[in-house]
């Protein structure tokens, strides 16, 4: 039976840990097929206040913007987070999500323990993915994003596009409280572009999902305040309180003790505090 986190939502702003087994994470996080470091970085993140996983085997760096990025065939992908995920699911109570948008991938980690899907291509990318999810009755993320953007009004453009999106997931058959949307922050999108979908977030809401926020150390903190990608925690806690009080159910971040701390602060003013 798989784990369902989604009831969580509504009453706090839930944390997700990212794991990236991979040798070229763009957060320079990547730990490879090192499985006792991923297990090691899993303990950490429980300790400091994590409600989630994440955990990915290829990069999503756009490979128009990072030459050096090859695509991986979903078996090598399978490789990197199979033993991963066995090693999490086996060791801690945790929900685990599994970053992929490829069919053969998914199948492989739910069997071994992943209770929810990521895919950052939101069905678009493998057709099959729809029935593997709908099948295993999991979790699902459904993320904008666009191998060509052109936007009117990205916001608008956005939420049109995640609504297509979703409706035709619930259509397939996937129940529509297992959804979860994500405004892509930093997929085909410039930085003014995603500081506007930051501004507003809230928009969003008219889709009815609960709504997933990636900002951490990406380029768009980089381009904003010129530092490299080891000096954007003071971004990405701005990005997160921010996200927060426009309404995001769920931030995916690398730095989780920091980032723990900035969720229930904000989570004190925006839902309120009660005192002990």
């Amino acid at each position: 039976m798989p784990r369902r986190i989604l009831q969580l939502c509504g009453t706090k702003t839930l944390v997700m840990g990212v794991i990236n087994a991979t040798p070229d994470s763009f957060s320079g996080d990547g730990i490879g097929i090192d499985v006792d470091a991923a297990l090691g970085q899993a303990h950490h993140f429980l300790q400091n206040g994590v409600d989630l996983i994440d955990v990915g085997g290829a990069s999503s760096r756009p490979a128009s913007i990072y030459r050096d990025v090859k695509p991986i065939s979903a078996q090598e992908e399978i490789d990197r987070i199979i033993p991963i995920i066995d090693a999490i699911s086996s060791e801690l109570d945790v929900t685990i999500s599994v970053d992929t948008h490829k069919s053969k991938v998914a199948r492989e980690a739910i069997k071994t323990g992943a209770d929810i899907v990521n895919d950052i291509w939101g069905f678009e990318k493998d057709p099959d993915m729809v029935h593997v999810v709908r099948k295993t009755d999991v979790e699902v993320i459904l993320m904008h994003n666009a191998d060509i953007p052109s936007y009117d009004d990205v916001v608008e453009d956005c939420i049109d596009h995640l609504k297509k999106v979703v409706d035709k997931a619930v259509g397939s058959g996937i129940k529509r409280e297992r959804i979860i949307i994500d405004p892509g922050i930093g997929f085909a999108k410039t930085a003014s572009q995603n500081l506007e979908i930051l501004r507003r977030l809230s928009e969003f809401k008219i889709i009815g999902s609960p709504i997933l926020v990636g900002t951490s150390r990406k380029s768009t903190i980089g381009t904003v305040l010129d530092l490299p990608v080891n000096q954007r925690l003071e971004g990405t806690a701005a990005t997160v309180a921010i996200s927060i009080a426009k309404g995001a159910d769920i931030v995916r971040v690398h730095d989780v003790a920091e980032m723990a701390k900035v969720v229930r602060m904000s989570d004190a003013i925006v839902r309120g505090w009660h005192d002990k």
